[in-house]
């Protein structure tokens, strides 16, 4: 039997150990995220809204409001997040770099911050 053959069903079963991964992931990413009513009224009562997307994606349009700090200059901004006792809520376009926003902010410190996701679920 070829050296192929006998790899077959170890690359068959990573790659389902893969894709079981992701959809894992991608599950407990999308139960994090703040229903948008509630991201609404945590920004009506003052929360700090940080759009994490790129400087370029913010200037082609964000949610009225937002401050624009990118996820890869958020662990060295916290400063301009505001209290770290205060609400917090971050959005990109999809949800995985307000994700990492989250985590980095959290990993910092701050004690209430939610993660509306991608921009459209505003």
């Amino acid at each position: 039997m070829s050296k192929v053959r006998r790899m077959t069903p170890y690359i068959i079963a990573a790659v389902v150990l893969g894709l079981v991964g992701v959809l894992v992931l991608k599950q407990g990413m999308a139960s994090s995220f703040i229903e948008s009513d509630q991201a609404h009224a945590l920004v009506t009562d003052g929360a700090a809204l940080i759009d994490v997307r790129s400087p370029e994606e913010f200037a082609s349009g964000h949610i009225e409001g937002a401050r624009n700090i990118p996820v890869g200059e958020i662990g060295a901004r916290t400063s301009e997040v505001g209290d770290k006792d205060a609400p917090v809520v971050v959005y990109c376009r999809s949800g995985m770099r307000s994700a990492q926003a989250k985590s980095t902010l959290v990993a910092a410190g701050f004690t209430q911050v939610h993660n509306l996701g991608g921009m459209s679920r505003w």
